[in-house]
């Protein structure tokens, strides 16, 4: 069994790897994200929108087109990132489960999961303002790049969840997918008609507000970025909480081989994915 640190730094290295070959993600993050943002511009109108800010406890203006590029880059962000985590998560589940099996430590391989995702992220968030620099006249710059990290954390550790429980690729896109839509959907200024409650619950909720705060008020709700990082910690949580319940049954089977005793029999169902 590897140290901590060197199991966390090998595991590291692997996902990175992992992602950078993902010629899929690499296209996706480049192009779409770009793409989806001029679509935004170009759909939208120049007509000033007045909506709630829920976390300011006040009002604000803007243009429904700029709205609308800093929703949907938050949109791009959150797909791009829960894509990325989900497949290179999925694709990795068997090797995952050999490596627990010869004796790899659990907390480490996780942990170096949930970093590559924060680094990825990060590149990604700099990248969409970047995008945004040309076409938004946004007023704080800073807040707005928190607001699109926490988007991807929060999406990035759903598709860390969903690859490890999920048995196939479609359902997972599928779950990736509308939850992404939902979201947006429902936190979108320039669509949403009527006052909604429990928007709060949605993991979008906090890097929506901090976005919009930032982009036309000069005031940061800078708390609302916590509830981002609730969602990626919960979800990872789960993640590993699923990684060892797959694999404890794995790990039982080998050490009563090793004893002679064999290992109990469960009710359990088709054996499941990692």
């Amino acid at each position: 069994m590897r140290p901590y640190p060197a199991a966390f730094a090998e595991m590291l290295r692997c996902t990175l790897l992992g992602q950078l070959r993902n010629r899929t993600a690499l296209l996706l993050a480049v192009a779409f994200i770009p793409a989806w943002v001029a679509v935004a511009r170009l759909c939208a109108s120049d007509q000033a929108v007045r909506f709630p800010m829920g976390s300011l406890g006040t009002t604000a203006v803007a243009p429904a087109s700029d709205i609308s590029q800093i929703v949907n880059a938050l949109a791009a962000v959150t797909l791009v990132t829960g894509f990325v985590t989900f497949m290179e998560t999925y694709k990795a589940g068997e090797m995952d489960r050999r490596l627990l099996l010869a004796g790899y430590p659990r907390v480490p391989m996780l942990l170096a999961k949930a970093a590559g995702v924060a680094l990825i992220t990060t590149v990604l968030a700099l990248y969409t303002v970047a995008v945004l620099w040309a076409s938004v006249p946004v007023r704080q710059w800073g807040p707005l790049a928190l607001g699109l990290l926490g988007a991807g954390l929060a999406y990035g550790g759903i598709g860390l969840l969903l690859g490890s429980l999920v048995r196939g690729e479609l359902e997972g896109f599928f779950l990736v997918i509308m939850l992404s839509l939902v979201d947006t959907g429902l936190q979108n200024p320039v669509f949403t008609v009527v006052d909604l409650s429990g928007l709060e619950a949605l993991p979008l909720y906090g890097a929506n507000q901090l976005a919009l705060a930032a982009s036309f008020t000069s005031r940061t709700p800078w708390s609302y970025g916590l509830f981002s990082l609730a969602w990626s910690t919960g979800t990872s949580a789960l993640a590993l909480l699923v990684l060892h319940l797959r694999t404890r049954s794995h790990c039982a089977g080998r050490a009563g081989a090793a004893t002679g005793v064999p290992a109990p029999v469960t009710a359990a169902g088709p054996p499941g994915r990692l």
